[in-house]
């Protein structure tokens, strides 16, 4: 008896349609907002984009002592605002005449663009590859991560090595921010709390990431014999698992610290002071 979903008999066909496929005449068999998912993930990176493309191409209001924004963070250029005890490494020289914010953001934004959550976030919003769960793709093929560009996917250990050292250069941001406009140490302003907030987070997305759980567990036949790696793995296993809602949390709170740094140095509010 013919139920409808026999295997389709048409050729030329490709993609979710081939003979090998249950033939099922409607695009997918869901009945709730399946799309807000997708919608709603591509207009949260999107605004990111527009935003963080703005301020890294502003090359101005990046810096109100003592905090400097986390997109310019260290800088490696010669053209970088002057910051007392802060992290200004002329590496790059006086020849670099864009944006410093351009010569650091490409770690931190390969970290992401190569994580794995945000892989499944921008391939389902922006790609629809696929839309979502149990929602025929449009693509007619399917190659995975074997080409270019997407075979640079491989990349995100490397890049988890660099994000560590962006981190830690903006844990450092952090610590200076217990100073006052003159440089002063022992106080204490809004902006701590921002960027304490944010150096938290941005640690916990780092080390939940999937090639870091791997660097600290994989590889092991008998993790009896690796009680601290084993316990660190079962550390590392949990935050694994807020992974998406801290790559999230992580991404608005270095956009949050930016724009409260933003706001300082045009002139538009003052540093709350506490101490």
């Amino acid at each position: 008896m013919a139920t409808g979903t026999e295997p389709s008999s048409q050729t030329g066909a490709s993609g979710v349609h081939t003979a090998s496929r249950a033939a099922i005449p409607a695009r997918h068999l869901r009945t709730d907002r399946w799309w807000l998912a997708p919608a709603g993930t591509a207009a949260g990176l999107l605004a990111f984009i527009v935003y963080s493309t703005w301020r890294a191409f502003a090359n101005a209001d990046y810096y109100a002592a003592p905090y400097v924004s986390p997109f310019y963070s260290p800088c490696l250029a010669q053209n970088c605002h002057t910051m007392r005890g802060g992290p200004n490494w002329e590496i790059v020289g006086s020849w670099w005449g864009l944006s410093p914010a351009l010569l650091i953001l490409i770690f931190p934004l390969g970290f992401r663009l190569t994580c794995y959550y945000y892989r499944k976030a921008y391939y389902r919003g922006f790609w629809a590859s696929p839309p979502a769960c149990a929602v025929a793709e449009p693509h007619k093929k399917y190659t995975g991560e074997t080409r270019f560009p997407l075979i640079l996917q491989n990349l995100h250990r490397y890049f988890f090595y660099f994000a560590v050292l962006v981190a830690g250069v903006l844990t450092y941001d952090t610590a200076l921010t217990f100073r006052d406009a003159h440089y002063e140490w022992g106080h204490m302003g809004l902006g701590t709390l921002v960027f304490l907030a944010n150096i938290v987070l941005i640690w916990a997305y780092t080390v939940s990431c999937h090639s870091c759980r791997h660097i600290i567990g994989g590889r092991l036949r008998h993790f009896s014999k690796h009680p601290v790696r084993y316990r660190m793995w079962g550390w590392v296993g949990r935050l694994n698992e807020r992974h998406m809602l801290l790559a999230w949390s992580s991404l608005i709170s270095v956009a949050l610290a930016d724009f409260y740094v933003f706001l300082l140095a045009s002139g538009a509010i003052s540093d709350l002071r506490f101490f």
